[in-house]
C-alpha cells in the first residue's frame, strides 16, 4: 500500500488506533463505534472501500500476551481501484450478545458473519440468516474456540429441511404465503445434490420452481469441511503445505505459493530470484490447468463433450511433467518457506514448451466448436447475469469478477515475484454471463502461456533456498558432517520455524480469485490461528441472485461457470 493511501485511512481516523502491518492498514475500533467505521468506509466517496474479502474472530484464550478481552471480529476490507487495504478490528464483550450485523452494507458479509458465529459462537444483531454454515446443524459447540475439544466426534443424524430458508426467499420475492400453502400452487422443490454429478462437487442447491424457471434459491455447504483451520493449529507451518494442496485440488501448488508467500511476508524473507521465476511459471501453468477443468466440465454440463477431450487430454498429459517435476501428480507440496522443494529438472524448458504448444493446439480447437456456435452463444449470453456492483458486494475476485466488468487482478494491482516486469493483459468481461465467464478463462489460458514463456525466457540460475538455516533445512552434507547442521536440522524438524508473533493478512492471485491468509502467530514453530479466504467462499455465497428468474438448466452450467471447488469451498 502507498504512503499516501496510508496517510487517507489514518486522516479519516484521527481517534482510533492505527497501525500499519505489511501493505494494510490495522483500525482497532470500539464496539460502540463499529457500525459507524464500516460505513465510513463503505460510503465514502474517499475511501471506498467497496470489497469486503473476508472476516474472521480471534480467540485470545491461550495467547500468551493477555489481551482485555478474550475475542475479537476481524474484517479485511479493500478499494481495489486505489489498492488500499484495511483491517478492522472489534472487541467482543459477550459473544452472546455479539455485535452489529454490517450485511446492509456488503451482501459478502452473510455469509462471512455465518462462518464466525458456526466457528466461533459470536452473535451478529441483525443478522438475516445466522446459522451454522461449514458445521452441520445439530453441530454442539464451536470448533475453533481455543476450549473445545478436538475429539468430540459429533455425526448429522437427520437433514436440515431448508423449509424455512426457502419460504423466506420466496416471500422476498414478492410470493405470498398464501400461494405457498394453496395445494394447487405451481410452485415445486427441487433438489441439486449434494450428491449429484451437475453439483461438481458435495453441494446441496435447493430450489423453489415454476415449472421449469427457478423463483427462489438457498444453498447448503459444509459436506467436504475437515477442519482445516483446527487442524493448522496442531501443525509446524512446513507441515501445513501439504494440508494447502487439498483446498483448491485443480490447482494444488497454487495453494502451497499463497501460504508460503504469507509466511515469508511476515518474517521478511526475500526468496531467490530463482525461486521466484519457478513460483511464477508454475503458478501460471496450475492457472492453465485449473481453467482447462473448469471450462471442459462446463463444456460437458452444456452437451459438448468433444470439447471435453479437446481441454481435458491437455490437462491429463501435462501431469506426467507435474509428476518428473514434483514427485506426485495431483497433490505435489513442492515449495518450502524459504523456496522450493527442489530446483527444475534437465530439460525441462523442452517439455514445458511441447505442453503449452498441446494446449494452445486443444484449445484452439475447442474454441473452434463454440465461438460461433449458435445453440452455445443462446445456452450462455444474457444468462445468470451478476452486475459488477453486485459482483463486489459479494466479494467476488478472480475471474468471475473480471467477467462482470471489474479488471481487479492483484498480480497488476499488487503486484509480486516479479510480475510488473511481465507484458500481459487482463481480460475482462461486458455483461457478466455465462458467456462472459466462459471465454475470460480461455483469454486467461492465453495470457498465462503468454506470462511462462517470458518467465523462461528471464530465470536466472543460482540457488532456489534462501541461505538461511533458521528458515531452511541445511544441506544434507552439513547435517551428517557437522554438529551445527545437525542441530538446525534437528531443530527445524522437532520445532518448527519460530514465526515472529504478531498478526498479518496476506494474498495472492489464485485460479478462482484472491486467495488469502489471516494468520496470527504467538512466536512459536506453529501457527496460533490460521485462517483460509477461499475465493469459492464467497462466490458461492452470491449464487442465488445469478439463477433467481433463470431456468434450472441455466443453474446448471451457472455453477459450471463459477468453478465450486469443494476442497477450497469447505476447507
Amino acid at each position: 500500500m502507498n504512503a499516501t493511501a496510508t496517510e487517507k485511512i489514518r486522516s479519516a481516523f484521527p481517534d482510533l488506533e492505527c497501525r500499519t502491518v505489511l501493505d494494510c492498514v490495522e483500525v482497532t475500533v470500539p464496539p460502540e463505534k463499529l457500525e459507524e467505521t464500516l460505513s465510513r468506509l463503505k460510503l465514502y466517496p474517499e475511501l471506498d472501500f467497496g470489497l469486503l474479502v473476508d472476516m474472521t474472530a480471534i480467540d485470545y484464550l491461550h495467547y500468551p500476551e493477555k489481551s482485555d478481552y478474550r475475542f475479537y471480529v476481524v474484517y479485511i476490507l479493500r478499494n481495489w481501484e486505489e489498492n488500499m487495504l484495511v483491517t478492522v478490528r472489534t472487541p467482543v464483550e459477550d459473544p452472546d450478545k455479539g455485535i452489529p450485523t454490517c450485511t446492509h452494507l456488503w451482501d459478502s458479509a452473510n455469509w462471512g458473519e455465518r462462518e464466525v458465529y458456526d466457528q466461533y459462537g459470536i452473535n451478529f444483531i441483525g443478522h438475516p440468516d445466522l446459522r451454522r454454515i461449514l458445521n452441520h446443524w445439530q453441530f454442539e459447540g464451536h470448533p475453533l474456540r481455543k476450549d473445545y475439544n478436538i475429539e468430540d466426534g459429533q455425526i448429522c443424524t437427520e437433514t436440515y429441511s431448508l423449509e424455512v430458508e426457502i419460504k423466506n426467499r420466496l416471500l422476498s420475492k414478492g410470493v405470498d404465503e398464501s400461494t405457498m400453502q394453496d395445494i394447487n400452487t405451481e410452485i415445486m422443490y427441487l433438489n441439486l445434490g449434494p450428491s449429484h454429478p451437475a453439483t461438481h462437487g458435495a453441494i446441496r442447491i435447493f430450489t423453489a420452481l415454476d415449472g421449469e424457471s427457478i423463483l427462489a434459491n438457498v444453498n447448503e455447504i459444509g459436506y467436504l469441511h475437515r477442519g482445516f483451520e483446527k487442524t493448522s493449529e496442531n501443525r509446524s507451518y512446513n507441515q501445513i503445505v501439504p494440508l494447502t494442496d487439498r483446498l483448491n485440488y485443480c490447482s494444488a501448488l497454487m495453494n502451497n505459493i499463497g501460504y508460503v508467500k504469507a509466511i515469508e511476508s511476515w518474517m521478511g524473507i526475500e526468496i531467490t530470484e530463482r525461486a521466484q521465476f519457478m513460483r511464477v511459471v508454475l503458478s501460471e501453468f496450475f492457472r492453465v490447468q485449473d481453467h482447462l477443468v473448469c471450462l471442459a466440465a462446463n463444456l460437458v454440463d452444456m452437451g459438448g463433450l468433444t470439447n471435453y477431450w479437446y481441454l481435458y487430454n491437455e490437462k491429463e498429459s501435462s501431469y506426467d511433467l507435474i509428476s518428473r517435476l514434483t514427485g506426485a501428480r495431483l497433490t505435489s507440496s513442492f515449495t518450502r518457506i524459504g523456496g522450493m522443494y527442489r530446483d527444475f529438472y534437465d530439460g525441462w524448458e523442452d517439455d514445458m514448451e511441447a505442453q503449452l504448444k498441446a494446449i494452445e493446439q486443444g484449445v484452439s480447437d475447442s474454441l473452434a466448436l463454440i465461438l460461433k456456435n449458435r445453440i452455445v452463444h443462446d445456452r450462455t449470453q444474457g444468462a445468470c447475469v451478476l452486475p459488477a456492483e453486485t459482483a463486489l458486494s459479494y466479494g467476488y475476485t478472480g475471474p468471475c469478477l473480471r467477467a462482470s466488468g471489474v479488471p481487479f487482478d492483484l498480480r497488476k494491482d499488487n503486484p509480486y515475484y516479479n510480475y510488473e516486469a511481465f507484458d500481459f493483459n487482463v481480460p475482462i468481461g461486458s455483461q457478466g454471463d455465462i458467456y462472459d465467464r466462459i471465454m475470460v478463462r480461455f483469454e486467461e489460458i492465453f495470457e498465462s502461456i503468454k506470462i511462462i514463456r517470458q518467465a523462461m525466457k528471464m530465470i536466472p540460475g543460482g540457488p532456489v533456498f534462501i541461505n538461511d538455516h533458521k528458515a531452511v533445512l541445511p544441506p544434507k552434507d552439513q547435517v551428517y558432517g557437522n554438529i551445527e547442521g545437525l542441530a538446525n536440522h534437528f531443530k527445524l524438524i522437532f520445532e518448527g520455524i519460530k514465526v515472529p508473533a504478531g498478526e498479518w493478512y496476506d494474498s495472492y492471485e489464485a485460479a478462482n480469485g484472491e486467495l488469502g491468509f489471516t494468520v496470527v502467530s504467538d512466536g512459536s514453530g506453529k501457527p496460533y490461528k490460521l485462517k483460509v479466504r477461499p475465493p469459492c467462499f464467497y462466490i458461492m455465497g452470491g449464487f442465488h441472485e445469478m439463477v433467481e428468474g433463470e431456468m434450472i438448466a441455466d443453474a446448471v452450467i451457472n455453477l459450471g461457470s463459477i468453478n465450486i471447488i469443494g476442497g477450497e469451498l469447505d476447507r
